[in-house]
């Protein structure tokens, strides 16, 4: 294999990279205890009246008369299905809102169109605990299944290293979402799941590399490895990144109300799961003792191990033995 051509020092930043994000995890945890997220109605529990309309639903219309309606300001309104079918969530409960719930919504859409009210469910309060405590522990199961996948397809020290760059981007995009009071309902969770499978990806192809290059003769440097990884790897993750965020860009742009606050947290999660994965994931395997002439040590032992097993298998077969 020739030598990279273009090599970037990514590992002379180490240590100021990883001060910087230290600083940065602090300010996120303080965030988060002096500021609570902002729960949806998936978590916390409220009203939810399916409405389809005979032509295709005006959404904004529908957003406007529902803000001006005592205990619907603020309501969520998403499509359902197909565009003349809607979905209205209001976090106030049924019992709440006094009189009949659906009088209140057709005498508040009276004048968006002609429709008929199909449903009007309540989402108690016991069953947003429960939800939630069913986001928190699959975001906690995905992350223990990261440690072992990567522990059984490395080592260990790999394995809590990708741990750790995934809780921190998971960290970090949540205090994202608490700093801009996003609703926080079952889509982000979702999105939060599908940046800590995004950066996972990311920090993968970056260790293969690198142990892929700590298995060449002339590497004998950690740093100078991590250098050459990262640089093999620049040009795949920030295509890759670009693409990605075009294509969110664009749902956030034309995907209308109900999809901007999925959009935005995909957007934030995209950038900060690319530069972890340049700039902290690989940094994090030094402070751990990972080291290229023990990995090429190791490497040339379990070789030795199957070659002997192999010449053994062969004077088996063979009837020597």
């Amino acid at each position: 294999m020739q030598p990279y051509s273009r090599i970037y020092p990514f590992a002379k930043w180490q240590k100021p990279i990883l001060v910087v994000i230290i600083g940065i995890v602090i300010a996120t945890i303080a965030l988060l205890f002096l500021k609570s997220p902002n729960y949806g109605i998936d978590f916390t529990g409220g009203t939810v009246i399916q409405v389809r309309y005979q032509n295709d639903a005006p959404q904004e219309a529908i957003r406007a008369a529902l803000e001006v309606t005592e205990g619907f300001d603020g309501a969520q309104v998403q499509e359902f299905g197909n565009p003349n079918e809607i979905v209205i969530k209001a976090s106030a409960m049924t019992s709440s809102l006094g009189s009949d719930v659906g009088d209140r919504i057709r005498d508040a859409l009276k004048d968006t169109g002609d429709f008929e009210i199909r449903k009007v469910d309540m989402v108690g309060s016991k069953v947003g605990e429960q939800l939630r405590a069913a986001g928190t522990m699959a975001v906690v199961v995905s992350l223990i299944g990261i440690l072992i996948y990567i522990t059984l397809r490395f080592e260990w020290r790999f394995g809590v290293a990708a741990a750790l760059c995934a809780i921190h981007d998971i960290l970090l995009t949540v205090g994202f979402v608490v700093l801009l009071q996003i609703p926080v309902n079952l889509d982000i969770l979702a999105a939060l799941l599908t940046v800590l499978g995004y950066s996972l990806n990311d920090t993968i192809v970056v260790f293969d590399r690198i142990r892929e290059i700590m298995g060449k003769p002339g590497a004998s440097q950690l740093s100078e490895t991590i250098d050459e990884a990262i640089s093999r790897t620049l040009s795949r993750t920030t295509l890759t990144s670009l693409t990605t965020l075009f294509v969110v860009f664009a749902t956030y742009l034309f995907g209308g109300e109900a999809l901007k606050p999925l959009s935005l947290v995909l957007i934030a999660g995209i950038i900060i799961g690319t530069l972890s994965s340049i700039f902290f994931a690989a940094s994090l395997l030094s402070p751990f003792g990972v080291s290229v002439s023990e990995w090429k040590a190791r490497a040339a032992k379990t070789a030795q191990e199957k070659a002997e097993k192999a010449r053994i298998r062969a004077l088996y077969e063979r009837g020597a033995i």
